[in-house]
């Protein structure tokens, strides 16, 4: 039986595992949908307004470089794991592999978690941007804002994603290659639009050195305080490149295609990222005009732009954005897919099913975006028509993700040379490179359950419920109720993952 098996089934059947998902992506496939997902016409555009107002342009011309240097080698240390141990499970595999059942639980539950909010924060992002283009060709349009209309957009975006995920596994690999190119050509369309169409431009000076404190708390706190919080617009924007590990059993050659898809989406993005950023900043007209708006990155645009122009840019940006969805849905639910083949989350059996004609988990993808949609809800509401929801799932995205990647992270290190590595691999540097990885991703989580502005502190004067960054009671209260289902329950029938090949055959190729 087993010399009936390419390398990559080989590889798969040794990790305990039988293919049953279609392994028709290449590996710039694999590098494709990472690359969609951290999508710099997403983040780039949507959470602009938390860095100008926490940090102003130091936030995004120093900032973004800085952050995104953290990341890469947070990427690099996720290419050797992925190389090692290349499953849909991916982060949880990791964990439970060379931790145990219990990190192997709370991993894939951060996982999912952070997975469910960066997929309902891109497709809302989507859906306010789709909503900001309508308005630059209809004055009407523009006149009815609402967020209860952006919010039905929104949803309309959720199914059309999820439709075209459940209708074929080898259309998504098509359309993330497609989006790569819209990335690329994208980005440097607007980029270029920004530097010869503007009248003027802002001065070095200004992009690199200038700070602005919004957020209401006292400038004092600017180093400490608020210049860190506008460190969300980095740490959002390249997060989800664990999708290569999660598409890992549908990628040809994923031992060094899922590993170098990883790192390769993470660099790219932060060099085209900061281009981009910087594009808008020097092309802002007046300043106290953008803080005005908000710090929307659509306040520049319309600056520095003549209405055709400014239509286009935001043209560009929402394709991306949808791009963006699509991969993030797809993402999801192969972790959710994963994850209930090992009878973690409730409904196992119905999520682990493979539809047997597009071998896609279409209930696990249905399940992500009726998950989606439920937690984004208190974007109904928000302050002078902000979403301050918008910036919270963002943060539970960041905060559940990045939990996640630092436990098999820490694994790793704690392991040292008794690792056995895969085809793509760090070599010693992982001695260092985890470490600072491990205490990035620990500050980072610290400073994103903090408030964003005074009145979301319950101790402050100013409180309100719309300010409330409500991404430590989402991730802490269900990593408590978590933590209940564990010791009560689940460590009495949770074993880390089930093996859906017979044990002889792994024996074979242990031998």
């Amino acid at each position: 039986m087993t010399d009936q098996l390419n390398d990559d089934e080989k590889l798969l059947a040794k990790l305990g595992y039988k293919q049953e998902l279609n392994r028709n992506w290449s590996g710039f496939s694999n590098f494709a949908i990472s690359f969609s997902i951290i999508s710099i016409l997403a983040g780039c555009f949507t959470t602009f307004g938390q860095a100008w107002n926490n940090g102003g342009p130091v936030a995004m011309s120093w900032g973004w470089p800085i952050i995104a240097l953290f990341i890469l080698l947070i990427g690099f240390t996720m290419s050797e794991l992925v190389s090692a141990y290349p499953t849909s499970g991916g982060i949880y595999w990791w964990a439970a592999k060379m931790g145990g059942p219990a990190a192997g639980f709370f991993t894939g539950w951060l996982n999912l978690i952070g997975l469910l909010a960066v997929t309902a924060s891109v497709a809302y992002g989507c859906a306010t941007f789709f909503d900001l283009t309508l308005s630059t060709i209809s004055a009407g349009w523009a006149d009815g804002y609402s967020l209860g209309r952006v919010y039905l957009i929104f949803i309309i975006i959720l199914a059309l994603a999820a439709t075209l995920n459940i209708f074929s596994g080898h259309l998504l690999a098509i359309l993330n290659n497609i989006s790569v190119w819209w990335h690329v050509a994208g980005a440097a369309s607007v980029i270029l639009i920004l530097v010869f169409i503007p009248d003027t431009h802002q001065s070095f000076d200004f992009v690199f050195t200038e700070r602005i404190n919004n957020s209401g708390f006292a400038d004092g706190k600017y180093w400490f305080l608020v210049l860190p919080l506008g460190f969300l617009l980095t740490q959002y924007t390249i997060t989800g490149f664990d999708a290569s590990a999660h598409l890992s059993e549908e990628t040809n050659g994923a031992a060094k295609g899922a590993a170098q898809g990883l790192w390769r989406s993470i660099a790219y993005s932060a060099i085209g990222g900061w281009l981009l950023l910087l594009a808008f900043l020097f092309a802002v007209q007046d300043p106290a005009g953008v803080s005005e708006g908000g710090g929307a990155v659509d306040v520049i645009f319309g600056q520095a732009l003549p209405q055709g122009w400014h239509f286009m840019v935001l043209l560009i940006s929402t394709a991306g954005q949808f791009f963006c969805t699509i991969a993030c849905l797809t993402s999801a639910s192969r972790m959710t897919f994963a994850f209930s083949r090992d009878g973690a989350i409730p409904g196992s059996s119905k999520l682990s099913k493979v539809n047997p004609k597009s071998k896609v988990p279409a209930n696990a993808v249905v399940f992500v975006a009726v998950i989606g949609a439920i937690i984004t809800l208190p974007a109904l509401k928000g302050i002078g028509g902000i979403p301050i929801a918008f910036y919270a799932i963002t943060s539970v995205a960041v905060i559940g993700l990045y939990l996640a990647f630092l436990i098999p992270i820490y694994l790793r290190w704690k392991m040292g040379d008794s690792f056995e590595e895969g085809e793509w691999t760090n070599g010693k540097k992982y001695k260092w490179m985890n470490i600072i990885a491990i205490a990035e991703i620990s500050i980072i989580s610290v400073y994103f359950i903090l408030p964003f502005t005074p009145a979301g502190n319950p101790l402050d004067d100013t409180f309100t419920w719309e300010s409330v960054n409500y991404a430590p009671i989402l991730t802490g209260g269900t990593l408590i109720l978590l933590a209940i289902w564990w010791h009560s329950s689940a460590k009495k029938w949770f074993t880390g993952p089930k093996h859906t090949i017979d044990s002889a055959v792994i024996e074979a190729f242990d031998d």
